[in-house]
């Protein structure tokens, strides 16, 4: 794919565009000293140094280490998926002041994989300010909201005035750089409402605070899973998310990049389950941990594919007499499955939506039924016909013989693409009623259902329609 970019106002190719994870690591190897060095990494976007530090070695990124200060080294870390192995790259003092420096809910998060004696001497050795964020964040489960929030925010006391909420402002944004939204709160902490940072400049001094507060904005709280939270959010553009707690004090923020992580942790989830796992896994995950997340669905899809292996066992008898029938059994097998898996995306996508009735859920339910009859009507004449001339071109059978074999692998087809139509659509509405995420209803799980639902079908109509009626 030849992709293009603009770079001062010219059309670059992707080969044309600059290297700078190259120009990083020859910097790091060259002979500049420490201050103009600095100065040129500086330059930099911190995304650029994280990926240039994959090229580099220990000895080179030990020379970035100490080049940098504790500030810019978590701004470059904090883009880095390799964040705990750089962290132990570096002393005990400079971990700590590190870990101070990111986002809490990254440390957080950071310090929650490390050993426990490890993440209690960092934690102790962190200023109160950074270790109050970071235990706070760790008192919240890693599926709930609090966990991922962000004490990185303005709050201006309520009945201000325009001049003293921009005091409160000033003296905040030393320590919080997430200024665009400033919160306004009453005396024990309650939210009001929010201001937009534009309104404050442009309104005159003495206004009152009330004048340019909006009252009406999204809120989550603390203690919400975060799965229940992240398809709500998504509706709203904010750069910050208010977060409450019990008492409907503001604790937190969620911030536009961490709302984009969610969204982002959720759908791979959410993939993740549709290939029959148990949760997202990454490149650099252990042995272990991989088959762990794999095997459980593994040993249920053993057991159902055991049950599709007695039910065709049962035909056995079918098989026998017209053993002709088990060339085209893949046929029905995949095409059933391919049109349940189809459906299954479809109601996965429409039951993210929180705000779905049982009216539109119905309405789904019948548009796949539909959909897979019309679909189940095509195809299902399209394998007669080829099933038809393949028996007699090929297998050197009589016509009528080879029609009524095409007649029940066509009808056969159809039932089966219906019914797994509507196996993909009822199975995860189901699933959802239970409290269940519907993403378990996975890919392989609704394609060894449909292979049950084929068997029968194929098998089913074999027996009925050729042996019992046609007598064939």
């Amino acid at each position: 794919m030849n992709e293009k970019m603009m770079f001062g106002g010219e059309v670059l190719t992707a080969a044309q565009r600059p290297d700078y994870r190259a120009e990083i690591a020859a910097l790091l190897r060259g002979t500049l000293t420490p201050k103009p060095l600095k100065e040129r990494l500086l330059s930099y976007h911190e995304n650029d140094v994280a990926a240039a530090m994959e090229l580099l070695d220990r000895e080179e990124r030990a020379r970035l280490y100490g080049i940098l200060d504790a500030g810019a080294l978590a701004g470059i870390l904090q883009y880095s998926g390799r964040l705990e192995e750089y962290l132990d790259e570096l002393s005990v003092r400079k971990q700590v002041d590190v870990l101070s420096r990111l986002e809490a809910a990254t440390a957080a998060e950071c310090l929650h994989r490390m050993e426990k004696a490890r993440r209690n001497t960092l934690i102790e050795l962190m200023d109160r300010d950074a270790r109050e964020e970071i235990l706070l964040l760790s008192s919240f489960d890693e599926d709930e909201i609090g966990s991922r929030m962000s004490t990185n925010f303005i709050s201006i006391p309520a009945g201000s005035t325009v001049r003293q909420a921009m005091r409160a402002l000033i003296g905040q944004a030393e320590e919080h750089d997430n200024i665009s939204t400033l919160y306004v709160v009453g005396e024990d902490e309650v939210l009001v409402g929010a201001i937009e940072l534009k309104k404050l400049i442009i309104a005159r001094e003495h206004t009152a605070l009330e004048a340019i507060t909006r009252t009406s904005c999204p809120y989550v709280y603390a203690g919400e899973p975060v799965d229940a939270c992240v398809e709500r959010l998504k509706d709203y553009s904010e750069d910050s998310i208010p977060v409450l707690d019990g008492e409907n004090r503001l604790r937190g923020v969620l911030t536009s990049q961490e709302l984009t992580r969610l969204v982002d942790d959720a759908l791979g989830d959410d993939y993740a389950k549709l290939a029959g796992l148990s949760a997202e896994e990454d490149l650099r995950e252990p042995l272990g941990k991989s088959i762990g997340k794999r095997l459980p669905w593994l040993v249920i899809l053993l057991g159902l594919g055991l049950v599709v292996s007695s039910v065709v066992g049962l035909f056995e008898p079918v098989v026998a007499q017209l053993a002709i029938v088990v060339s085209f059994q893949s046929l029905i097998l995949d095409m059933s499955g391919n049109a349940g898996t189809q459906s299954l995306a479809v109601t996965i996508r429409v039951l993210m939506d929180e705000r779905i009735g049982r009216g539109q859920k119905w309405f789904l339910v019948r548009k796949e039924a539909r959909v897979g009859l019309v679909n189940g009507l095509i195809l299902g004449a399209l394998s007669a016909a080829s099933v038809g001339a393949c028996l007699v071109l090929f297998k050197g059978q009589t016509p009528l013989f080879a029609a009524s074999v095409a007649l029940c692998t066509g009808l056969a087809l159809a039932l089966s693409i219906v019914l797994s139509s509507l196996s993909g659509t009822v199975i995860p509405i189901l699933f959802k009623k239970l409290n269940v995420d519907p993403a378990v209803a996975s890919g392989p799980l609704i394609t060894t259902v449909n292979d049950l639902i084929a068997v029968v079908s194929y098998y089913g109509l074999v027996w009925a329609l050729l042996i019992g009626v046609l007598r064939v």
